[in-house]
């Protein structure tokens, strides 16, 4: 596989990258890890309009499904040492621009995706850990929270706030997070921690019991959970361990997971990943931010097979669409501080 790259803006520490469906049009956003703005695009890669100027610590964004534009975010996360403040927020748009309003206070939350079965939609939200008293503490561990969501946001606000319940406790570096479809038709959330790999499948019905399975007791900083080799089964795609320096996959065989394939060089600081469908098969795309700073794909075809798309620029988080019948990634290069648009080509 090849990439042609363009770089469609600066954003300093630019981290998370979403997509956000406003004004008739499909939008690519674009958010900091610092003080910084949060900006869209067009799908071909026109900036378009600034969201907010800050306070930025955006780790996570993504669109609340509703029949008006709702964009969610995380809000001020801006390291492991400075989150105590961190919230998740919602942005609806108001008569000039775009207006906050508190969804829930959630000291140090990193990840946090929608889940849907049985027609109800659920949060499911991670804390990186619960408190510290001096920087790089890790002695207090985080959670999984969850909460059933209703069809509208707009009742929330900082003195009515969403109401989070703990479903695992005692999570170390709690920092992976990934929402996938069933094929029964619900989605779950797989959890990336010191701890392992957590699969978390919501209730079949309203008020049921969820479901919170530990699938590999590797320690992890980010997975996927997708059928690469195209058997029928799920493979876990694993960056390990936090913030760490290997690609390894995993295969079940009987009830445990076992190493099949990992990449013989090492990519330190090992963070972006992100899964598309090309031509009827799965495809992650990994990055780094560390040394030589690649963007690969990584896809099955009797074997694993790595193709380098991109090297020096050092990825935060990456996202792949399809426009037009064109495969496209975007892709927040923190390292250089690059908002870049790469179109895919099959060799």
């Amino acid at each position: 596989m090849k990439a042609e790259k363009r770089v469609i803006g600066s954003l300093n520490k630019c981290y998370a990258c979403g997509t956000f469906s406003y004004d008739g049009e499909d939008h690519l956003i674009v958010a900091a890890e610092k003080k910084d703005p949060c900006y869209s695009f067009t799908a071909d890669g026109e900036m378009k309009d600034v969201l907010w100027t800050q306070p930025g610590g955006v780790m996570t964004v993504l669109q609340f499904p509703d029949d008006h534009p709702v964009l969610m975010a995380t809000y001020q996360f801006y390291s492991p040492n400075d989150s105590a403040s961190a919230k998740i927020v919602y942005y609806t748009r108001g008569s000039d621009g775009w207006d906050c309003h508190v969804l829930c206070d959630l000291p140090f939350v990193h990840r946090f995706g929608i889940v849907e079965r049985g027609g109800i939609r659920y949060l499911v939200a991670c804390t990186l850990k619960s408190a510290h008293a001096f920087k790089n503490d890790w002695t207090c561990p985080g959670r999984i929270w969850v909460a059933e969501l209703p069809q509208h946001l707009e009742e929330f606000n900082a003195d009515n706030q969403l109401q989070l319940t703990p479903l695992v406790s005692g999570l170390y570096k709690n920092h992976g997070f990934a929402v996938h479809t069933d094929e029964a038709g619900y989605s779950f959330a797989v959890v990336g921690t010191e701890n392992g790999i957590y699969q978390v499948i919501p209730p079949e019905s309203e008020g049921g019991e969820w479901q919170a399975d530990c699938l590999l007791e590797t320690p992890c900083s980010d997975v996927l959970y997708l059928d690469f080799d195209g058997d029928g089964e799920r493979e876990l795609l694993v960056l390990s361990p936090f913030h760490g320096n290997t690609l390894s996959v995993y295969k079940k065989n009987g009830s445990t997971f076992e190493p099949v394939w990992q990449r013989e060089k090492k990519m330190p600081f090992i963070h972006a990943i992100y899964a598309g469908r090309m031509n009827g098969r799965w495809i992650a795309f990994v990055g780094n931010r560390e040394e030589d700073r690649e963007l690969i794909a990584v896809e099955y075809d009797n074997g694993y097979k790595v193709s380098v798309l991109d090297q020096g620029a050092g990825p935060a988080n990456c996202m792949f669409f399809e426009k037009d019948g064109s495969y496209r990634l975007l892709a927040a290069n923190r390292e250089t501080d690059e908002i870049a648009l790469y179109e895919l080509k099959e060799d």
